[in-house]
């Protein structure tokens, strides 16, 4: 996919880092939906379908937070001290819960970034305009993916692998980036709505 978009541009240039990061957590199904609707089109992005034009914002979010959520998890895996600084021992018990803090913080920042650089160009805002207007924009869709995310690992590990296999999967293991991928689809789909909304009342650009 980051090769057709470095040969097929997207009309917004943030959209070139943010198809290929979706395929983090979409995988094949996600590439086949960039064949059929993410390519550049000639056509006005309006006759988009709606379902369509919700399921590229959604994207567009969850990007963010993938990358967030992959940087969160490897950085306090590499250096377990960062899990304490956000309450690893004197908040939580649970270290996952600690590394779950930053996460969000993470997932949220790059979000509003890209959301940022998709609304600012658009409208043609300033710094401070623009971010404000990505908050609108992408606040309750990032907080509703982060939940989905949350609540699909929290099953996954303290649930399903310790009954599957008697414990937790670590960072550096494939079966947690399994279980990761699956989060991130769940996440995917509690913020799809959100989305709709979001851009059915015009508080988010119709992508």
């Amino acid at each position: 996919m980051t090769i057709d978009v470095i040969r097929r541009p997207q009309k917004m240039a943030v959209m070139n880092v943010v198809w290929p990061a979706s395929m983090l957590f979409g995988g094949l199904l996600w590439f086949g939906g960039y064949l059929r609707w993410g390519r550049t089109r000639s056509q006005n992005d309006e006759k988009t379908p709606m379902p369509v034009a919700v399921a590229t914002g959604t994207n567009h979010c969850g990007a963010g937070c993938a990358l967030g959520d992959l940087v969160a998890e490897w950085v306090a895996f590499l250096i377990p001290a960062v899990a304490v600084v956000f309450g690893w021992g004197w908040l939580f018990k649970d270290k996952m819960f600690a590394v779950w803090i930053l996460d969000f913080i993470l997932a949220f920042g790059l979000g509003i970034i890209f959301q940022y650089f998709a609304i600012a160009p658009m409208r043609g805002l300033n710094l401070h305009q623009g971010l404000i207007e990505a908050l609108k924009a992408d606040a309750a869709s990032i907080t509703s993916w982060q939940i989905g995310m949350y609540g699909a690992m929290a099953l996954i590990q303290l649930l399903l692998f310790p009954a599957l296999f008697g414990g937790r999967a670590p960072v550096n293991s494939p079966e947690f980036w399994f279980a990761m991928q699956w989060a991130m689809l769940l996440g995917f789909s509690t913020a799809y709505p959100v989305n709709w909304l979001l851009i059915h009342v015009g508080i988010k650009e119709r992508m």
